[in-house]
């Protein structure tokens, strides 16, 4: 076997492999000699078939066997010898298509290639964390939201006119074209004004309406309404009002508390605090990921693939096509082409991407199989009632397990990366937090 390279452009690499028939031949004959012993023919014993008798049936196909083994193993062998990583299945054709038994092999085999990245010296990072403390005003206004959430409030009734955040004891009567329809009655409903629980309109046609007050509320259904006999169409509900009731927030103590599933007031607050702290670490790991990026981008400089760049660059604009045309939900479009911003932030994201990946094999960073499990659990409690089949999705689907697993360990070797780089903390006030949010998120 021989195999010539006749490309290295770049990462581009090209290889000439020419299996001799002579090889081919031996391997048909270690085939045949290996599968003897258990062939039957008619006329003959077990075991006692003819070589020749053998090649003439069973030899076109163990030639076809033979020639993709024999490339194959050429071309794992050329991968294992040179160190390299081509980003996707290398290209193979047959350089002589009028092939006939007795002749060579001549395949030619072309692909890029992953460059190697040089060892980045992660000591170097500099990075400075914003660290948010969740104090008592904080605290207090947590609390002040819960007393006002819809677990908390209570209603009692009261005089005069309904309005917004209060709650109607009803009775109604829905109709379409003058006819009852099934579904669309009920009595002693305590609706909640502007809780949006019901058809769009209807709530705030009761706004400012009294105890005793009886009033016909024109509404349409949604297109999309899940029941689609009534998708689209316009009704009428006969609403008598039978109370009114303001909203009532309990006091903040020891007994509501209880009602969030802490002890005491005091463990409450302890809660709160905690689950704060943890959104403002969310929020300032996510800055100082952005930074850390940004910093290893201009960090560490190497040759990237173009056929990598091209797919991100085509990717990044198909969907930002989608996004701005919504309406269309297919792939039945005009061709979309990417801009040189696209292919910049594609070059961006495949260097990163490249970097990370890098970073986190020499490290020895894994996703372990119960982070994996515990990740998968998270995503079918999405799918209550369907759970298991989802499980046999995520067991069948090879793309998808990877999907779940990538930005796991892009987390990790990120984790990695700030546990090496030097980085200072700097306490900052929740509104200053808040501003590095939002300019984050307008950056994106």
């Amino acid at each position: 076997m021989q195999v010539t390279e006749t490309l290295n452009e770049g990462l581009k690499r090209g290889y000439t492999i020419i299996v001799t028939a002579a090889e081919l031949d031996d391997k048909v004959v270690g085939k045949l000699k290996e599968a003897q012993p258990e062939v039957e023919m008619k006329g003959f014993r077990k075991g006692k078939v003819p070589m020749a008798m053998m090649r003439k049936q069973f030899g076109p196909r163990l030639m076809g066997e033979a020639m993709q083994e024999a490339i194959d193993g050429a071309v794992n062998d050329h991968m294992e010898t040179s160190g390299d990583r081509p980003t996707g299945q290398p290209e193979m054709k047959m350089a002589n298509a009028d092939w006939k038994e007795g002749d060579d092999v001549v395949v030619e085999v072309s692909y890029e290639k992953l460059p190697d990245v040089q060892d980045t010296d992660l000591s170097k990072v500099k990075l400075e964390r914003m660290v948010v403390k969740a104090d008592e005003t904080a605290v207090d206004e947590a609390l002040k939201n819960l007393s006002e959430s819809p677990q908390a409030v209570t209603f009692e009734e009261k005089k005069g006119a309904a309005k917004d955040g209060d709650q109607v004891l009803i009775d109604f009567v829905g109709k379409i074209d003058g006819e009852a329809f099934e579904g669309g009655a009920g009595e002693d409903y305590p609706l909640v004004l502007g809780s949006n629980s019901f058809i769009p309109g209807f709530e705030d046609q009761l706004l400012k309406t009294k105890a005793g007050e009886e009033k016909a509320v024109t509404v349409s259904f949604p297109a999309e309404y899940q029941a689609a006999h009534l998708a689209g169409k316009e009704a009428v509900f006969d609403v008598t009002v039978k109370e009114v009731r303001g909203s009532k927030s309990p006091a903040i103590d020891d007994e509501l508390a209880k009602k969030f599933g802490a002890e005491d007031l005091e463990g409450l607050k302890g809660q709160i605090r905690e689950r704060l702290e943890a959104e403002y670490n969310g929020a300032s790991r996510a800055i100082a990921k952005r930074k850390l990026l940004d910093e290893l981008d201009t960090l560490v400089e190497f040759e990237l693939p173009q056929s990598l760049v091209d797919a991100e660059a085509n990717q990044i604009a198909h969907q930002l096509w989608h996004e701005e045309n919504p309406d269309v939900q297919g792939h039945d479009h005009p061709e979309v082409s990417p801009t040189d911003e696209h292919m910049s932030l594609a070059k961006r994201r495949v260097k990163l991407g490249l970097l990370l990946a890098d970073i986190g094999q020499k490290a020895e960073v894994k996703v372990s199989d119960q982070e994996m499990t515990q990740a998968i659990m998270n995503q079918a409690r999405q799918y209550p009632g369907q759970e298991r089949q989802f499980f046999e999705f995520v067991q069948q689907n090879a793309q998808f397990r990877q999907q779940l697993q990538a930005p796991m360990f892009e987390d990790k070797v990120v984790d990695h990366i700030f546990d090496k780089a030097t980085v200072t903390e700097k306490v900052v006030s929740k509104e200053d937090l808040q501003a590095a949010v939002e300019a984050l998120e307008s950056e994106d």
